[in-house]
């Protein structure tokens, strides 16, 4: 999914590493968030055209919200997410939070 998100104009947000690394090392941390692997998982495992649910205690953050937006429009699915404030309705590139979170 990455290098076709960045053809969609995804750029992943450094600012959400914590760490004191390297800026390929933050990209590369940025791709292991939990979220952004629950839905590349429910994308190989669920049938087509079903919705990615995902289901954490913590907030999303600010890039993978983003990544998500452009996920739902690339593969054309909605995508919830529940984190620990409210559910994100992804829908062709959209948040029903309105990207307020």
């Amino acid at each position: 999914l990455g290098p076709r998100l960045r053809e969609m104009g995804y750029v992943p947000d450094t600012m959400y590493v914590l760490h004191d690394v390297e800026s390929e090392q933050k990209e590369c941390s940025l791709s292991t968030h939990s979220e952004k692997l629950a839905v590349a998982y429910g994308l190989l495992r669920l049938p087509i055209g079903a919705t990615v649910r995902v289901f954490k205690n913590l907030r999303i953050c600010g890039d993978c919200h983003n990544a998500v937006r452009y996920i739902s429009k690339l593969v054309q699915r909605e995508i919830v997410v529940r984190d620990g404030k409210r559910f994100h309705h992804f829908r062709n590139g959209e948040c029903s939070c309105g990207d307020f979170w």
